[in-house]
């Protein structure tokens, strides 16, 4: 399992360097199911391996100046504060037991991994709708929403928080959609704000959980080989035309995932 998880790492880095985003969608199942990490402590392990992985991936699009700072700080600032408040008030006040069915109860774990999966189901469905089309505009002083920019912001911190993924699956249509960046500016400026928030939630929590800094540092390795890996394998392949292929592959695993948590147990 311990082998598995290593190489889903890998293929996790090499997404993230390939399609610009999406793979650390993956990293929760991958330390829940794989390294067998609980679902409540997943979150924290993924925020840090996600916002480290994205730190490192940022500097290549900084060097091709295709970071916006000011876009990332207008959408940056209220979902880090987000990640803050989710992550020190939110989260620790879901009960043990979230509610019951019947006879069936269920518990915090499974009510975060259900969550997960809507998540990614929701992540396939926008990515096979959309299809992160290449925009041509170029960001030349748009008439920006900042309130709906801000809340966004906010809304997708929650999110991060909660469930513990970096959130680029929302950040970049959020990006394309209301500031009009081309598609690589997007991704650049998406990976500078999953770095800083994840960074914030991880330190949140970390203060009060047992670290396994060793499984961390193994998983980030692998997931660095992996990331450098798919951004040579970008150079020479349209990460583009990919995304549909891994947009059916989220599909099946939060399908999987649901199943798993509701009826196999």
């Amino acid at each position: 399992m311990l082998i598995f998880g290593f190489v889903c790492s890998i293929l996790i880095g090499i997404s993230l360097g390939l399609i610009g985003s999406g793979g650390s969608i993956l990293m929760m199942p991958v330390l829940v199911y794989l390294f067998l990490v609980n679902p409540v402590t997943a979150t924290t392990y993924s925020l840090f391996i996600v916002g480290f992985t994205a730190g490192i991936g940022s500097i290549n699009y900084f060097r091709k100046g295709l970071v916006n700072l000011y876009i990332a700080l207008i959408f940056g600032i209220p979902s880090v504060l987000s990640v803050f408040f989710t992550r020190a008030f939110l989260l620790p006040s879901i009960p043990s037991v979230v509610f019951t069915l019947g006879n069936y109860a269920v518990s915090k774990a499974t009510f975060l991994m259900l969550i997960f999966a809507v998540l990614m189901i929701f992540a396939a469905l926008s990515i096979l709708i959309s299809g992160f089309k290449q925009k041509s505009e170029e960001l030349n002083q748009p008439h920006l929403n900042y309130p709906l920019i801000i809340f966004l912001g906010a809304l997708e911190g929650s999110v991060t928080g909660l469930v513990g993924v970096g959130g680029g699956f929302l950040i970049i249509p959020i990006l394309l959609l209301l500031t009009k960046l081309p598609i690589k500016s997007a991704v650049g400026t998406s990976l500078i704000i999953i770095a800083s928030k994840s960074v914030i939630g991880f330190v949140v929590k970390a203060n009060s959980d047992s670290v396994d800094w060793f499984l961390i540092a193994q998983i980030i390795i692998f997931t660095l080989i992996g990331l450098f890996i798919g951004i040579y394998l970008s150079k020479k392949t349209d990460g583009l035309k990919l995304k549909p292929l891994f947009a059916w592959f989220l599909l099946i695993l939060g399908l999987y995932i649901i199943i798993k948590e509701t009826f196999i147990k």
